[in-house]
């Protein structure tokens, strides 16, 4: 069966271009006869408010979108994600880093376009994990985990337009364009969002992952993470962005084109479908 989610995070009003990821996951799963699940990706507990996660619920509501079973929130969950890092301490290809706390902090955060993975120069690589103090993170030894995946087939398959096809992860680009990636902090109970995203995906049995092409390159990182923990790689689907008029991608700031003002000011459904370019059902 078809399953597919909208993973929001509860950090702002939705705008236009969620309206568009919502509406065209929920009716690719619809069209296929399968399921559409409610995602809220609220660990960073400093940012996530739950006056923006009924917001979004009541946003989605009103543009006809029914999602299947409960809303799952990513929160109450680290505890979990946190635990099943042990497998990788167990394969000896975690290490704590003690760098600075504001470039960590912004590792774990979801990505914005035109901004890859700061390749983290190793500083901390040599370091047992035993020497870990309150406030380190957690980062994967990249090549000691390719070394371990040596024998897997790293390799997705695209559907979206921009990079449709079958992709593999070559292990030279990804310790080039990667590298030793923050999993988690000590202390704050954070997670990187694309470690729990990998987990919820494969717990909740998504068989496509639909959302904006500006993840597409983040998509490598996943699929070494899905391998390291035996979990399955969902078909990707990465859609184009919605732009304002200077052709920049947009942003929760960007109050204007919130959804709920569009709302207040009389807009349809139709309207908000019009506007993005996606057909009435």
């Amino acid at each position: 069966m078809f399953v597919t989610r909208f993973a929001p995070s509860p950090t702002g009003p939705l705008h236009l271009g969620h309206a568009y990821s919502a509406i065209l996951a929920h009716d690719m799963a619809r069209a296929a006869g399968g399921r559409f699940l409610l995602r809220m990706e609220d660990t960073d507990l400093d940012r996530c408010k739950p006056e923006y996660d009924a917001l979004i619920q009541e946003d989605l509501t009103w543009l006809g979108l029914d999602w299947d079973g409960p809303i799952h929130h990513q929160a109450p969950q680290i505890a979990y994600y946190n635990a099943r890092l042990e497998a990788l301490d167990g394969k000896g290809l975690l290490y704590p880093c003690s760098c600075t706390r504001s470039d960590i902090r912004a590792a774990l955060a979801a990505p914005q376009e035109g901004i890859a993975f700061n390749v983290y120069p190793g500083t901390c690589r040599g370091r047992p994990m035993a020497s870990r103090k309150p406030g380190d993170a957690l980062r994967l030894n990249l090549a000691a985990a390719l070394e371990v995946l040596a024998a897997a087939d790293l390799s997705f398959t695209e559907t979206g337009p921009a990079h449709a096809g079958q992709h593999r992860v070559g292990p030279d680009a990804a310790l080039r364009q990667i590298g030793d990636v923050v999993l988690s902090r000590k202390g704050e109970d954070i997670v990187a969002y694309f470690l729990a995203s990998a987990f919820d995906d494969a717990d909740q049995g998504i068989t496509h992952v639909i959302r904006g092409e500006d993840l597409f390159d983040f998509t490598p990182v996943q699929v070494i993470l899905q391998h390291l923990f035996g979990l399955p790689t969902p078909v990707y689907h990465h859609h184009r962005l919605i732009r304002d008029d200077q052709g920049k991608r947009l942003a929760k700031r960007d109050d204007a084109r919130a959804l709920s003002k569009y709302r207040a000011e009389g807009a349809t459904p139709a309207d908000i479908r019009r506007m993005v370019g996606l057909p009435n059902p």
